[in-house]
């Protein structure tokens, strides 16, 4: 096993130690592992809190900051955070506004969120929770009752974060979250597995000449096998997923992101992204604000997931409020392209 790390026992606790001495405009709390804003909770604005296990970077901490996250609860490697995790968060970023749960729909993550939700009405916080399920790959899968969530998460986060960024109160903030996921479809597909620290072996066989259709971002298995294919052949596969799940009309608008899992040249991405340009612009839709880049990553696999959201007018405007985040950031000017710093 080739990585960078010290030990696969302190990764998260030294990677946790690199993001506070790379970002000072975080609060990283080591012991309780916990990512936050640097000072403290702005009065009278909805929180934002997500987590998940670690492993996918920049997802969830490289996304707290002005324009996005409160907080987030980074766990273990592909291991959900505890329930104390997400209620020290909470208590932190509180205003007294109230606080939303950002939750992927895989099981531990459910669960402890579900769990912290009750400690911290117990607290006197109000949380209200929103669920990512826009993986159209499986319906159920190693770990979800439902769909995956993945590139949805970036989405719901960036837009609702914008609209409370903007003072809008628990309610308008969770039904914009709502709003974005239910918009929203993804599919992946994988030429590598990953290798855990822990494990020290890739996750799952996949022969040199195969690629895993419809992968998960732990490596949950997809919908099948097959010899790999041309990028072109490989989106139009994506594409017919994601396009049969939920059509967007002729002339809709929609933001779209082609996301690396880890170990996939940038060069490969932007040739993908070509491709799914091409896509939709056969079906006369318009691609209004874009991603390319490693944002929902699989530790070092080698693939790409694709995100498609039917954008409004307010997902638009709220798209291109302000971001200042260590892997988003953007000021007011209206665009297309967005990207990380």
């Amino acid at each position: 096993m080739n990585k960078l790390i010290n030990s696969p026992e302190s990764v998260l606790d030294d990677a946790l130690a690199g993001i506070a001495a790379a970002h000072p405009e975080l609060a990283v709390d080591g012991e309780g592992r916990v990512i936050a804003r640097a000072g403290g909770p702005r009065p009278g604005k909805v929180a934002l809190v997500s987590g998940g296990g670690s492993g996918h970077e920049p997802l969830h901490g490289g996304f707290v900051g002005p324009g996005m996250l409160d907080a987030a609860c980074p766990g273990e490697v592909f291991t959900s955070p505890v329930p104390g995790q997400m209620l020290t968060a909470a208590k932190a970023v509180d205003s007294g506004a109230g606080v939303l749960f950002i939750v992927k729909n895989y099981t531990g993550d459910r669960l402890n969120f579900q769990m912290a939700a009750e400690l911290a009405d117990e607290e006197g916080i109000t949380v209200e929770t929103v669920l990512i399920d826009d993986d159209v790959a499986v319906q159920n899968s190693t770990g979800t009752a439902g769909r995956r969530g993945t590139g949805a998460t970036v989405f719901v986060e960036k837009i609702a974060g914008a609209l409370a960024e903007q003072g809008a109160d628990l309610a308008a903030v969770t039904e914009m979250a709502k709003r974005v996921n239910a918009a929203t479809r993804s599919f992946a597909v994988a030429l590598t597995a990953c290798t855990t620290p822990a494990a020290g072996k890739p996750g799952f066989e996949l022969p040199d000449d195969e690629m895993e259709i419809g992968v998960g971002i732990h490596g949950e298995p997809g919908r099948r096998r097959e010899k790999i294919r041309s990028a072109k052949d490989a989106v139009a596969t994506c594409m017919d997923a994601l396009l049969d799940d939920q059509p967007p009309a002729a002339g809709e608008d929609t933001i779209v992101m082609v996301n690396g899992l880890g170990a996939t040249p940038l060069i490969e991405l932007y040739v993908v992204f070509s491709e799914v340009a091409d896509v939709l612009a056969a079906k006369n839709v318009t691609i209004a604000r874009s991603l390319v880049g490693n944002y929902v990553t699989s530790l070092d696999m080698a693939g790409v997931s694709i995100t498609v959201c039917r954008a409004d007018a307010d997902m638009l405007s709220l798209w291109d409020a302000p971001v200042n985040t260590p892997a988003l950031r953007w000021g007011a000017e209206p665009g297309r392209g967005r990207g990380s710093a």
